[in-house]
């Protein structure tokens, strides 16, 4: 059973805790408490130690409150409204001194689940002090004095955890111990910042990750609990530990020990230990409102194997959730040994996770209290500020892992945007879980210069203000000058104190994710039935009105707001609309619209789905002047268009993604960088990011399956095949690595592999056009046109506009001599893909083949307008026609 290392008196592991007489400083301490109170009862003088405190080592009460009384106070703590009023204020005052000389007890830590550090205890005494010098100075100096031996020495800020994995090293190396030294952890900033320190403390921030509480923690577990999901009943037991029964990797049903918890509501999900250094996250999490157990991906019956499954690479802490849920992690994955070493500066999300290193801060005030200018601080713009709750309040692709606070976020991120797939909804509407970033990005807010901190209180998470009055603080008449006003009272139509009347009812729409989880849209989108009616996007309104159709919606918003509701985001809506479903006619729209956008995201957005026209002209140049645009998104989107550019051999494009290289922006380089991959340098800056960025995702299949792309691309032939089999091993249900590797056996020699390895990708994916597409090239090459023939014609079906499908179908009904055919499918190729030279030279060959030289000659006229040089259509027009 694993056991799990606790933090002791500073955030160090035990067996480098100071200790006297091999007790911890708290059990100490605790000692030297009950001496005191027992030298001076003859005095009259008595001890309060009411508060129950955990125990540094155990997390176990102490003192004379019982566990479940402590646990209710904690509960109370995370509802305390913040103006210091309510059961949650009374219970921190009930934590603070009571009673004479009561300050030395409330050393012993408050419950976060985490021992307090040397710094929190400097605090404590240094407050016991004060109040000694303001009130108790009548006390007997002998009694003063003994007060003195509980007071440690100055402290120096001590941090570092490892992740508590059972064979996971249980110390840091030199190079973890180097990068985590800058770090003074949380608690040695309450000293100065009381009261922001408090805020913090109770915040879900402060808890994203905790040790498992003894009373908190076991109320899931105790009593056996069962929960039938799927196809899979799972249990949860406390015995000597706390226990889940469920499904393992192997597929048989075993006993889990569970280490720490993420979260306290609206849901908790725990942590179990595997081998190789990784935790694990359970996907069933737990509900403390409902007290039910329940499974965070609703009717999903993910099965042993797959990788989305708990205890495979899709759940696992130290690469999918470690980073936002504690502070300063450094994953230290082993690709050799395909293992962990995990470290962090502090669990949760603490001080440092948004205002980075603080250690030269504490030791520098310590040395000069109060004195300012502090040289060790350096001053962070707001956009900076926002781009730290972005590093984890965005779906992204992280490029680094080494993000810091004050860091630029497209140095170190990929940002998810509204592109092809339903990610998001084409007008900007969270469809998938993609936190709040991106829509925040494409927001009239965020246009406006509105900050995340202008409405969240940063330490304690909560809002400024609660409800309407918080939109009205710059909404109401007057308040500011570029907001524009709002009547609540006339704008909503609805009754005042409805949900309707609520701003973020209509402007901010939630979500519930993880089946308990309401998120609100930070999009701040204006609802537009018409969306709903046109395209089946949602509107707030059918949110509400479940019972009433969006032509109702429609109805009403339109009689309400009238042309008000025509608003250029309905167009750019529909453009991306178009876009997404195939439609070369909203190309001209689409091109006009990147051009004219204010809004960067926006432009990088529409500037995304020119990546299928990248051969045209216009495409071109309009990618080439974004490549100026002062937002690195749309640097980076416009290098995806030149990339699909330079695959089509457009002429230009190497020389605009090589100067790409050396943009301002890491993750503008890195797109350049993967675009240049056949040919790149990997020994100059950007070619080292590169590899850089592969190597951070190397514990993950797709970072294998990129890997294998790379070496592909490069004609690394064996480095490809053992990147993309590792891949498959890793996520067996995932078809790109199977056509990828494909593609490897083909260049090796191997078309029977090739052949085997995409069927199964059309297995895996039966509805995607283009597995079926490249398996009729395998066919073809495997000496089967027969079957080549089937699988192209399976690919048109599913995709109709696939212009290289109806090409290659056209040439296996020529080969099969099925003309008639072949013309057809020539035809309908030529008409998606006009300038690509190779159609119309095809069906020339077929017509000249079966005596139609007047449509032959034409043909070929054609190819030589599209490609002057082109040595087939020259010698086609200098044959002569066969005799009749």
């Amino acid at each position: 059973m694993h056991r799990v290392v606790p933090r002791s008196c500073a955030g160090r592991p035990p067996s480098q805790s100071p200790s006297l007489s091999g007790q911890s400083v708290a059990a100490s301490a605790a000692a030297k408490v009950e001496s005191l109170r027992q030298s001076t009862a003859s005095a009259g003088i008595h001890l309060r130690a009411s508060c129950a405190i955990p125990d540094s080592r155990t997390n176990r009460p102490r003192g004379g409150e019982s566990g479940a009384a402590l646990a209710d106070r904690q509960l109370q703590w995370e509802e305390a409204p913040r103006d210091g009023s309510g059961p949650g204020a009374r219970a921190w005052n009930h934590l603070g001194v009571q009673g004479k000389l009561a300050g030395p007890v409330a050393l012993k830590g408050q419950g976060r689940g985490d021992s307090v550090s040397r710094m929190q205890h400097q605090r404590k005494h240094k407050e016991t002090r004060r109040r000694i010098g303001r009130g108790w100075h009548w006390l007997p100096s002998g009694v003063i004095a003994l007060s003195w031996v509980l007071l440690p020495p100055m402290p120096e800020p001590i941090v570092g955890r490892t992740s508590g994995a059972p064979d996971a090293p249980a110390r840091l190396s030199a190079a973890d111990k180097v990068a985590l030294a800058p770090y003074a952890g949380s608690d040695a900033c309450q000293s100065c910042h009381r009261e922001i320190y408090d805020a913090w403390y109770f915040s879900h921030h402060a808890r994203a990750e905790r040790e498992l509480h003894p009373v908190r923690d076991r109320e899931p577990f105790d009593p056996p609990r069962w929960l039938p999901h799927g196809t899979q009943v799972s249990g949860f037991v406390a015995s000597n530990g706390l226990w889940l029964l469920v499904q393992g990797p192997e597929g048989t049903t075993n006993r889990f020990a569970i280490c720490r918890a993420l979260g306290v509501r609206p849901l908790v999900q725990y942590l179990v230990p595997f081998p190789g250094g990784r935790l694990q996250v359970t996907e069933l999490a737990y509900d403390p409102a409902r007290q039910e157990w329940f499974h965070v991906f609703g009717a999903e019956d993910r099965q042993p194997g797959e990788w989305g499954h708990w205890a495979g690479r899709g759940m696992n802490w130290n690469s999918m959730c470690a980073h936002c849920h504690n502070t300063a992690v450094r994953k230290n994955y082993d690709p050799a040994q395909d293992g962990y070493a995990t470290v962090m500066a502090e669990r949760g999300v603490g001080c440092e996770a948004c205002h980075g290193p603080m250690r030269a801060h504490v030791l520098w005030q310590q040395q000069r209290p109060g004195a300012s200018p502090d040289p060790t601080l350096r001053k962070t713009s707001p956009r900076r500020q926002m781009e730290t709750c972005a590093s984890c309040h965005a779906r992204h692709t992280d490029l680094t892992g080494r993000f810091r606070p004050g860091d630029s976020y497209e140095d170190h991120f990929r940002l998810a945007t509204v592109d092809g797939s339903d990610v998001f909804h084409p007008d900007g509407q969270v469809r998938e879980e993609n936190f709040e970033w991106a829509a925040f990005l494409g927001s009239r807010m965020h246009a406006a210069g509105v900050r995340c901190v202008d409405c969240h209180d940063p330490h304690s998470g909560r809002l400024r203000r609660p409800g309407n009055l918080l939109c009205l603080s710059c909404h109401a008449p007057g308040a500011h000058h570029r907001a524009p006003p709002v009547d609540v009272t006339t704008h909503s139509r609805h009754p005042p104190g409805s949900p309707g009347d609520q701003c973020v009812a209509c402007h901010m729409p939630q979500t519930v994710y993880m089946q308990r989880h309401p998120r609100h849209d930070h999009g701040f989108t204006i609802p537009d039935p018409w969306l709903t009616v046109r395209f089946g996007i949602p509107n707030t309104c059918n949110r509400c009105h479940t019972n009433q159709s969006a032509a109702w919606a429609l109805e009403h918003a339109e009689r309400w707001y009238g042309i008000r509701l025509a608003r250029p985001e309905r167009r750019r809506t529909e453009l991306i609309a178009g876009a997404r479903a195939g439609d070369p006619a909203v190309l001209p729209g689409v091109l006009e619209w990147v051009q004219r956008e204010t809004n960067a995201y926006w432009r990088a957005v529409l500037l995304g789905f020119l990546t299928a026209a990248a051969q045209d002209e216009k495409v071109f140049q309009v990618a080439s002047n974004c490549l100026h645009d002062p937002a690195a998104l749309v640097r980076a989107a416009a290098v995806r268009v030149l990339e699909e550019g330079l695959a089509g051999g457009s002429a230009g494009a190497r020389a605009l993604l090589e100067r790409a290289l050396v943009d301002p922006a890491r993750s503008v380089r890195i797109a350049a960088a993967w675009a240049l991959r056949a040919t790149l340098d990997t020994n100059q800056p950007a070619g080292r990011e590169l590899l850089d960025s592969l190597a951070h995702h190397a514990d993950q299949p797709i970072g294998q399956f990129l890997q294998g792309l790379f070496w592909l691309d490069r004609g690394q032939w064996e480095l490809a095949r053992e990147a993309l089999h590792r891949a498959i091993r890793w996520d067996p249900h995932s078809a790109a690595p199977r056509a990828a590797l494909a593609v490897v056996c083909s260049a090796l020699g191997q078309p029977e592999a090739a052949v085997e390895q995409l069927q199964e990708a059309c297995r895996l994916a039966p509805g995607e056009a283009e597995w079926w597409y490249r398996l009729g090239l395998a066919w073809n090459e495997a000496g089967r046109p027969d079957r080549s023939a089937e699988a192209l014609e399976r690919a048109t079906q599913l995709n109709p506009r696939h212009a290289a499908a109806w090409y290659n179908l056209g040439l296996a009904h020529a080969g099969m001599g099925r003309e008639g055919a072949a013309l057809e499918c020539l035809s309908r190729a030529e008409a998606m893909e006009p300038r690509d030279p190779r159609i119309p030279y095809a069906r020339a060959t077929v017509l000249a083949r079966i005596g139609r030289w007047a449509e032959a000659r034409a043909a070929a006229a054609r190819v030589l307008e599209l490609d002057p040089a082109h040595a087939g259509a020259h010698h086609l027009l200098q044959q002569r026609p066969p005799p009749r």
